[in-house]
């Protein structure tokens, strides 16, 4: 019972790695910038759902689409703004911009609800648990596990299935080449940008009922989450979900049966192994010389 409770609340974890990872995998891939406002964007899904509960009455289940929406919305302007002004130069200068955004994100948060941590409360319809025959899990758990596996299904099919994800991946590994075939690659990069900022929103809204909710709780997650995305792979998508996942049961597992050292780490140690043998991550591309 022990092991396959440890299990679930692996895979629920591994949830928000996932789609976190996902949404950091779709921008590298076809912008090669290194968001690191991934974890501020997050903490403002799950602020965008407190605030709309708590000052204007909205529920969870309005706050779960109009959330991650405005916030995508956001990303659109941002990269418009401020990202693609840079893109032009080397991708450290992207890196530093989104850091400072990062800074003054989780300030002007602070300045108006302070540093201490608000709860948000299960939403109605999904407080009790569900049972399983010989196991009950609790309900909201079930709920994000589920929607996580069917969101990174539907982006799987998403960028496989259909014209657009073809021309995005297209896009992500030969962009000179779509250029020449007469594509034009930069419409796309401001949708892009702001699908990977809905699905940190995303992330942050189905996150206030299992976790306590701060101005810094993007901090607390986003270093993971860039590690399980260099262990899946830059850039790729299905590698940064299956590490995603695959992380969140280590994490939990060891939390369970290793020393509390060992679970604290464990995350960074596989990175390493992984760069050490496979330093494109375990699914992504070697670059070839120029």
């Amino acid at each position: 019972m022990g092991f396959v409770t440890y299990t679930f609340n692996g895979l629920v974890g591994g949830s928000f790695y996932a789609l976190l990872a996902l949404g950091l995998a779709v921008i590298f891939g076809l912008l090669r910038v290194v968001n690191f406002a991934h974890g501020a964007f997050y903490m403002l899904g799950a602020f965008g759902a407190y605030v709309l509960l708590t000052e204007f009455g909205v529920p969870f289940w309005v706050a779960l689409p109009v959330v991650p929406v405005a916030l995508g919305l956001l990303g659109v302007l941002l990269e418009r703004t401020l990202i693609r002004r840079l893109a032009s130069l080397d991708p450290l200068y992207n890196f530093l911009l989104t850091f400072g955004l990062t800074l003054i994100l989780q300030d002007v948060v602070k300045s108006r609800y302070g540093t201490q941590s608000n709860p948000y409360g299960a939403p109605a319809g999904l407080g009790g648990t569900v049972d399983f025959g010989l196991f009950d899990f609790p309900a909201y758990r079930v709920f994000v596990f589920g929607v996580a596996v069917a969101l990174c299904v539907a982006v799987w099919w998403l960028l496989t299935r259909t014209r657009v994800g073809l021309v995005v991946r297209a896009g992500t590994e030969r962009p000179e080449l779509t250029g020449a075939l007469g594509i034009d690659v930069g419409r796309w990069i401001a949708p892009v940008f702001g699908f990977g900022v809905a699905l940190a929103g995303l992330g942050g809204v189905l996150a206030a009922p299992m976790r306590a909710v701060h101005p810094l709780m993007g901090a607390d997650l986003i270093i993971g989450v860039f590690a399980v995305v260099v262990i899946g792979g830059l850039g790729s998508v299905f590698g940064s979900v299956a590490a995603g996942f695959g992380i969140g049961l280590l994490q939990a597992w060891s939390e369970a049966y290793a020393p509390a050292l060992l679970a604290q780490i464990l995350i960074f140690l596989v990175m390493a192994l992984v760069l050490l043998f496979r330093p494109a991550g375990l699914f992504g591309r070697e670059e070839s010389p120029a």
